[in-house]
């Protein structure tokens, strides 16, 4: 599933769908999210109400056919749906069946705010893809793993496992030392080693990265080694923390989805952690 915003910021976004319908082969539901009519509108403009949707649905499919060529136009569906954008989202993301959405993240009007992202991403029932749309993504030759020393979890190696298999990446798990002790003993060489072992059992291509940093913060070295790649991904678990009001990804996750140029993909601790068709004697 892919949220197309209207007019020329929903391009780039289109065009990553487009990307990844045809590396992986699913079929693509396509959302616009429209204001929801006033009840004035509703009751008293119904006829109208309906006639503006079938515009938008048109117009909606002129858009696409722009891009798409038309011998694979039929592997999307599009939809139109009426309300705010989080709670449609998430409505989706819970009776929609799909296996990640992907929504932009430049913080224009018909996208979500970054607190309305990051609630999205800690409460959907399906993993989120998060694209820069200024950095357009034709290929996935690296996905990196950034490694929280919290963070021993395998539902990030099933997709890990699935993306590198699919397009024959690389995978290079990278996490940040600010302790002045040897790497070999820290936990985090520890915790990036064991991912690395249970990858390579897998017959996928991955090396370890620990960077030494006292200066910054761990998600900025982290940014720091994300950026210089130009064609990859980034796989992350989300952390949970509750509060009195909500449930939020915690803060070096947030950093990750907000400040990377690449793709963010990530997963949230109640997922079901596989891939559709995904198998591990593959």
């Amino acid at each position: 599933m892919a949220l197309i915003p209207p007019g020329e910021e929903g391009i780039p976004v289109l065009q990553q769908a487009f990307f990844f319908q045809q590396s992986l082969g699913m079929r693509v539901f396509l959302y616009r999210i429209l204001e929801k009519p006033s009840f004035f509108q509703r009751i008293f403009q119904a006829n109208e109400a309906k006639n503006e949707r079938a515009r938008a649905l048109k117009n909606f499919h002129e858009f696409a056919s722009a891009i798409i060529p038309n011998d694979l136009i039929n592997n999307f569906t599009y939809r139109i749906k009426y309300g705010g954008i989080l709670e449609v989202l998430l409505r989706q993301s819970k009776k929609g069946g799909y296996e990640f959405i992907i929504v932009g993240k430049d913080g224009s009007k018909n996208c979500l705010e970054p607190t309305e992202l990051d609630k999205l991403i800690s409460r959907s029932s399906c993993p989120i893809m998060t694209i820069n749309k200024k950095h357009a993504l034709n290929e996935i030759k690296t996905i990196v793993i950034p490694v929280d020393i919290s963070q021993t979890t395998q539902k990030k190696l099933l997709w890990a496992t699935y993306f590198a298999k699919k397009y024959r990446a690389k995978v290079i798990i990278v996490s940040a030392l600010s302790l002045n002790i040897d790497l070999k003993k820290s936990l985090a060489w520890r915790n990036a080693e064991k991912l690395k072992h249970m990858l390579s059992q897998r017959d996928i291509d991955c090396e370890v990265t620990i960077i030494k940093e006292k200066e910054k913060a761990k998600h900025e070295v982290i940014l720091d080694c994300i950026n210089k790649i130009n064609q990859g991904l980034v796989i992350i678990r989300t952390h949970q923390k509750s509060n009195m009001k909500d449930t939020q990804i915690g803060n070096f996750v947030s950093n990750i989805v907000h400040g990377s140029k690449i793709p963010v993909f990530t997963v949230n601790r109640f997922l079901y952690p596989m891939p559709v068709d995904f198998e591990l004697n593959e």
